[in-house]
């Protein structure tokens, strides 16, 4: 599960000073009053910027700063802890999470020339600007480069988030409508393919972690299990399914399952992308099958864990092949190993095949089971490399 929830940002008023970039002269004015202005905010005398946040937007909604290092002083003046994120394209920059209300973070990073964006109250808001001007006196070091690189291929895993997610929306619909009909046996011939889509992309799901406990959670992470109310989603449908045999009381289920995927797909649209969280995910994703879903877990009314497992490692893939040619500008040796065990662990899972999905996992043996850990776990220890080599630990 997701270490935090990206929940509403707040934004507030500062009562600090700000100086507006006008002309070739800096005139300083009260917070209130620039703000009112829509005039851009420069760095004070001692280098900050004051940054004050409320419900509706930030103040002021542009900034204008010189390349290299900057010191964003932010104030929450509103009843709800934020996220105050620096945005390049998808790519979060840098953030400063959970400011609690009342109180005032100091967030410092060095940027390179352009324009850039940032959060402003709830995700729904307009985003504020933040423009970094050329500065004769900085010169970008090597990392500060490298991660400016990474904003490209965010912006195509986006979009393969976006379009997993138009695909989960559309086939819980016809599954849901499925299980509200009564017809159990077409939900369970769509069932596998369905989750196929959050299975992919679920390092990303995993950062609303309310959503992936309503959607995806199983049962042995309530206090009743099976029993307890809030066991919902997936596969408290999989267990009426293919365990109790009866789905004619789960229609308030199916229907909160597809709003809270519907849900999930709107945060997602607004969600900017930390770097590391993204690398890091095509590690997550082989090594939440290596530590748990191996021994059956995952599935354990349906046995289609397979179907999962293959999911998983496509969007690992996935992750690799965007970023493979900043992976193989660094450690061209990792990625060529990445790329072996990929093949191995593929080359496994393909003998499970049967139709248009996989063989249920109960027909697998022990030493079937034996046979395809070892090859994940190895999968997985290389993919873990991979933050460290592009910098991003």
């Amino acid at each position: 599960m997701k270490l935090f929830t990206l929940s509403p940002i707040a934004l507030g008023l500062s009562a600090a000073l700000l100086l507006s970039a006008c002309g070739g002269e800096q005139a300083a004015k009260p917070a209130d009053t620039q703000a009112a202005s829509g005039a851009a905010a420069a760095p004070a005398a001692g280098g900050e910027v004051q940054v004050a946040v409320d419900d509706k937007q930030c103040q002021p909604m542009e900034l204008t700063v010189p390349a290299g290092k900057t010191t964003f002083v932010v104030k929450n003046n509103s009843m709800k802890a934020l996220e105050w994120e620096i945005l390049k394209g998808v790519m979060i920059v840098d953030e400063r999470e959970n400011i609690a209300p009342g109180l005032t973070q100091k967030l410092t990073v060095t940027l390179q020339p352009g324009e850039y964006e940032i959060t402003c109250g709830l995700l729904s808001n307009p985003r504020g600007k933040l423009i970094v001007t050329e500065n004769a006196g900085f010169k970008a070091d090597a990392k500060t480069t490298e991660i400016a690189a990474l904003a490209e291929p965010l912006s195509a895993y986006k979009t393969y988030v976006q379009e997993e997610m138009k695909q989960l929306v559309a086939k819980t619909e016809a599954f849901t409508a499925a299980v509200k009909a009564g017809d159990a046996e077409k939900a369970k011939s769509l069932y596998a393919d369905t989750r196929t889509h959050y299975e992919r992309i679920e390092p990303i799901a995993e950062l609303f972690a309310e959503l992936d406990a309503s959607i995806d959670a199983r049962a042995d992470a309530f206090e009743t299990q099976e029993k307890d109310p809030n066991f919902t989603g997936f596969h408290r449908l999989e267990y009426a399914l293919w365990s109790q045999k009866n789905i004619k009381d789960m229609g308030p289920i199916a229907d909160k399952l597809l709003a809270d995927v519907k849900t999930l797909q709107t945060e997602i649209d607004n969600l900017g992308f930390p770097p590391s969280k993204v690398v890091g995910g095509a590690a997550a994703l082989v090594e939440e099958v290596a530590a748990g879903k191996i021994t059956g877990e995952e599935e354990r009314y349906s046995h289609t864990d397979l179907s999962d497992f293959y999911a998983n490692m496509e969007g690992s893939q996935k992750i690799v092949d965007l970023f493979r040619p900043q992976i193989e500008a660094k450690d061209p040796d990792l990625l060529k190993k990445v790329d072996a065990q990929f093949k191995i662990v593929d080359d496994i899972l393909i003998k499970y095949k049967q139709g248009n999905g996989f063989k249920t996992y109960d027909a697998l043996s022990d030493a079937d089971r034996t046979a395809l850990k070892a090859p994940v776990q190895t999968l997985a220890e290389e993919l873990a490399k991979l933050r460290g080599t592009l910098g991003l630990d």
